[in-house]
């Protein structure tokens, strides 16, 4: 009996011990995911290529002289954006995006008919559209994306395929078209930061613009000389950026 009653007390001190541990050290609840809900500015650099189908044809009267043939350019291109994304659900992100690239994307243009060659560069470009995103953990993004796009390529200055002066040019054009992508965003959570909300983003983009007719100009006179190209571009980005968030680590939309 007297060990029945001496376990009794030693269970009874431990409680009361337990309970007074609990009342001065309270157990704080789990903290929240943080929310990506909000907006953000973006810059980052990056590869392109561009390729183009191309054939020469009449002009005016756009009957084909050649058949369709394909060049291409590549080089480097720097990346200023900025968007607002939406946290739906606690796995899905929606959001819209703004991008400029300027861009240095060079390629030479060698005609089949008329044997001018000349070179041709992209130098810039926009994109306005939407994303979608799942979260594989509360840090990582996968999306994909697409909307609007609109491009710039230079002047070509066409000479002889065999170095000769420059006798004709085609102007400047601007191009619009659509994009799509996709990537993945992970938030820098680390100590060593000097600020909170910055991320690391990584998007592959491609973009398809439309067809034009571009009249060959004579330089010493800018009119038509008689053909023209017909052109279609499509352009490969590969981009790395570093965001910053406004609100990352505000509480969560989805928190129980």
């Amino acid at each position: 009996m007297r060990a029945v009653l001496f376990a009794a007390s030693i269970a009874l001190a431990l409680a009361s011990r337990s309970a007074l541990a609990a009342d001065l050290y309270p157990l704080k609840a789990p903290t929240p995911p943080p929310s990506w809900t909000g907006c953000y500015v973006a810059a980052g650099i990056g590869y392109g290529m561009w390729s183009q189908d191309h054939y020469t044809e009449s002009f005016p009267g756009l009957v084909p002289e050649t058949d369709t043939g394909n060049q291409g350019g590549r080089g480097w291109l720097g990346r200023l954006g900025g968007g607002c994304d939406y946290q739906i659900s606690p796995s899905v992100i929606v959001g819209a995006l703004a991008d400029y690239d300027a861009m240095s994307i060079h390629g030479g243009v060698q005609d089949q008919f008329t044997t001018f060659a000349g070179d041709e560069k992209e130098t810039a470009a926009w994109y306005a559209g939407a994303r979608i995103g799942y979260l594989v953990s509360p840090a990582l993004l996968t999306y994909v994306d697409g909307g609007f796009t609109q491009t710039r390529y230079n002047q070509i200055n066409l000479d002889s395929a065999i170095g000769g002066p420059i006798t004709d040019f085609v102007a400047p054009h601007t191009y619009n078209g659509w994009f799509l992508g996709g990537g993945t965003e992970y938030a820098l959570n680390f100590g060593w930061l000097p600020m909170r909300g910055l991320f690391w983003r990584n998007e592959y983009r491609i973009s398809s613009y439309n067809s034009a007719d571009l009249p060959i100009l004579v330089s010493a006179t800018g009119a038509p000389e008689g053909n023209a190209y017909h052109v279609q571009n499509y352009v490969q980005t590969a981009t790395t950026s570093l965001i910053w968030r406004f609100n990352f680590g505000g509480p969560s939309c989805c928190a129980q």
